[in-house]
């Protein structure tokens, strides 16, 4: 009989790196963790942002570092691993919160617009994992930020419809090759406001109330909310969940009637 072990969900004492982390979803995972007492280094190619995300990060009293990173480059996602662990001391959490769009029809996509989104959105995910697994200590987790997209696609969006369908079935995949050690699970959001859409999800907007309608919790969601569900899946209180996809969209996928 297993007895019951007391496992607090937080992230406090963990060291952990966002990768996409300066902006959106992932720059509000960065700053939860570190207010949440976990060190954090949040990157992404703007020396600008990677810069400001720091001194957030540094003001919340907990340690990080300042290096820009690339997904689409195996050499710079190797750098931000050395640096984590110097710096550091260590890697428990691992974030991929990188991303790319392009709003085409499948009919219009080209070769060129395919290749960027699923290098930085699919790829992107495949190289942190390879990059990251192999210095990260034993309980170690690795979050993967999909979309409901791939659960329910959308209208011109194929390239990324399809990146974070393949992002989904590498979680599965990559959490049976990395078990015991580490676990590997996805976080799909729904209608999220972030700094780079909130013209779009503006509310008395028709997109907006078309959304709100629909959702049963009656809104879309702010980026702050996404935090909770990876404070959980990076914490010990998830000891036992891998290959899992927490969908965080406010009851939308499952709204039809």
């Amino acid at each position: 009989m297993v007895e019951y072990q007391h496992s607090p969900v937080t992230v406090s004492g963990k060291r952990a790196v966002v990768i996409g982390g300066t902006s959106g979803i992932g720059q509000a995972i960065a700053l939860g963790f570190a207010e949440e007492g976990a060190d954090v280094i949040a990157t992404s190619r703007s020396e600008e942002k990677v810069d400001e995300t720091a001194t957030e990060i540094e003001a919340r009293g907990v340690e990080t570092a300042r290096i820009t990173c690339d997904v689409t480059e195996p050499d710079s996602l190797e750098a931000v691993r050395e640096t984590a662990v110097e710096e550091l001391g260590g890697i428990d959490v691992v974030v991929a919160s990188q991303g790319a769009i392009s709003r085409a029809s499948v009919q219009d996509i080209t070769d060129e617009e395919w290749d960027f989104v699923t290098d930085v959105a699919l790829d992107g995910v495949r190289r942190v994992t390879q990059a990251f697994a192999p210095a990260m200590d034993e309980g170690g987790s690795i979050i993967n930020i999909s979309s409901l997209t791939a659960q329910l696609s959308m209208a011109n969006l194929p390239a990324y419809t399809a990146a974070k369908g393949g992002v989904e079935a590498f979680t599965r995949a990559a959490s049976k090759e990395l078990a015991p050690d580490i676990r590997v699970n996805a976080i799909a959001p729904g209608f999220v406001i972030t700094p780079q859409n909130a013209d779009t999800y503006a509310e008395g907007t028709e997109k907006r109330e078309r959304i709100d309608e629909r959702t049963p919790i009656g809104r879309v969601a702010e980026r702050e909310e996404i935090v909770g569900p990876a404070i959980f899946l990076a914490s010990d209180a998830a000891s036992f969940v891998t290959g899992e996809v927490v969908t965080v969209d406010g009851g939308f996928s499952d709204s039809a009637f």
